[in-house]
């Protein structure tokens, strides 16, 4: 018998089904603010995010599976034992967080950013002249499950899609160009747009270093969804302060919270939002989270291989 903590919030319904998957088990149900240590460490299975120093040596866990993609507090050192398998919830993000990021790129080039503050100021006035997606090269930083469902988005608009991964593989057909990673410095003085989606690993921390945003075209627009770290903030800054940059649309920034008194706050042309594109904000994120827990949940009591197991030398699902 297992004895399983379940940290996601579900109704009567869903623990039915978590209940007749884990027939045999014992189940507790908390929520990641209030749970103590003393249940967490006691979980052979946890479902959801503890905190770190909670679950932190842990005896008697066997199977962590997270309610996020990002999984870089747990693969360090010293925090699972090498017996503990890690699970994420890739896959349930793609939908929420590349629709949030295609609205702040049509935020930018429509300057309805400029429009909303003229609202707000009561002032009547044209801003000029706005861009299209139609025809422009969009280089996508990630082909997860994120930036391939932002690519479809850009197709479907009449972009050119330029993408980049780290390994090999067959050419999707909503990707115009495929390359591997050694090719971006190559390709950013191309691209009318850059959006990044990757995870925090020791490979992408700032890996739009200040040189880097420096061989971005001129006029072009960064997006960043996937974590602030792996962007320069104050080379970020200082490329749309300066015109280098037209603008960016980050969801994540470095550090955060944002202090209140950073230049960011200030900067007309950057459009941001504080971490919110996934989570639970989006009804459908929620039911695709328990949709692959519970998938992951009768696999491991049945011994199957698991969805979305994490490679700790990476930080990448396997």
């Amino acid at each position: 018998m297992y004895n399983i903590l379940v940290l996601i919030p579900v109704d009567d319904d869903k623990k039915a089904k978590l209940e007749a998957v884990a027939e045999g088990c014992k189940i507790t149900y908390s929520e990641e603010d209030t749970v103590d240590k003393e249940t967490v460490q006691q979980a052979n299975i946890i479902i959801g995010s503890p905190s770190v120093e909670m679950v932190k040596g842990s005896t008697n866990l066997k199977w962590l599976h997270l309610n996020t993609a990002g999984v870089d507090q747990f693969i360090k050192e010293g925090i699972l034992a090498e017996d503990v398998m890690l699970t994420n919830s890739t896959g349930a993000y793609g939908l929420a967080v590349s629709e949030h990021m295609f609205a702040m790129l049509l935020e930018i080039i429509k300057k309805l950013h400029l429009y909303r503050d003229n609202q707000n100021e009561r002032i009547w006035k044209s801003e000029g002249r706005v861009k299209t997606i139609y025809n422009s090269k969009v280089l996508i930083v990630g082909l997860g499950n994120i930036g391939c469902n932002f690519a479809k988005m850009i197709k479907a608009f009449g972009g050119y899609t330029i993408g980049v991964k780290r390994r090999p593989s067959e050419k999707p057909d909503f990707i115009d160009e495929l390359y591997l990673n050694n090719e971006l410095d190559n390709l950013l003085p191309k691209a009318d747009i850059v959006a990044l989606c990757l995870p925090s690993t020791k490979e992408t921390q700032k890996l739009f270093s200040r040189e880097r945003i420096a061989l971005m075209k001129e006029g072009s627009i960064l997006l960043n969804v996937g974590r602030g770290a792996s962007v320069d903030t104050e080379a970020l800054c200082d490329a749309v302060e300066s015109g280098h940059l037209l603008g960016a649309g980050i969801d994540v920034v470095d550090p955060e919270p944002l202090p209140e008194d950073h230049r960011l706050w200030g900067i007309k042309n950057i459009v941001m939002t504080p971490h919110v594109s996934g989570w639970y904000h989006l009804a459908e994120t929620y039911e695709r989270i328990f949709d692959i827990s519970l998938e992951n949940l009768k696999r491991f009591l049945n011994g199957e291989e698991l969805k979305n197991i994490i490679d700790f030398s990476t930080g990448y699902v396997k």
